[in-house]
């Protein structure tokens, strides 16, 4: 019995997906932030890896940023800036556990807007700053 040309094929991309981080192939949360940008703004396209850089470097009033604990690089180790405590890589491709849980990052985007920029963030504000972590390579 021959195999099939056309499974193996299909086979050996699912292989390769499976194997990239979930940001590589999709995200799911990207995405339910892009529903929710759409009906927040029928003028809304998409979401800008430049205004998300912009957002990750920019002091609030709190003199903070996310670049203070995160480092320039979101794919560098990290330090909180009070209590020293080293964080993981930001970026999933040094890290492939980030953006994979939506209670997680809904989490830490409202603790972390509220520190660094001392109110929440909005769901524009999100969608652009994932789209810059994400790609981050």
């Amino acid at each position: 019995m021959k195999p099939n040309f056309r499974i193996c094929t299909l086979l050996a991309c699912l292989a390769t997906a499976a194997a990239l981080p979930l940001s590589a192939v999709a995200n799911p949360i990207l995405d339910g932030y892009r529903a929710a940008a759409k009906q927040d703004n029928a003028a809304f396209k998409d979401f800008s890896a430049a205004a998300g850089q912009k957002l990750y470097t920019t002091a609030g009033p709190n003199q903070l940023s996310c670049s203070s604990c995160h480092t320039d690089s979101p794919k560098n180790p990290g330090k909180h800036a009070k209590t020293n405590k080293v964080i993981e890589p930001l970026a999933p491709s040094a890290n492939p556990k980030r953006f994979t849980d939506a209670a997680q990052v809904e989490k830490w985007f409202k603790r972390n807007c509220n520190d660094a920029l001392a109110r929440a963030c909005t769901t524009q504000e999100k969608g652009d700053f994932m789209t810059y972590v994400l790609s981050v390579k």
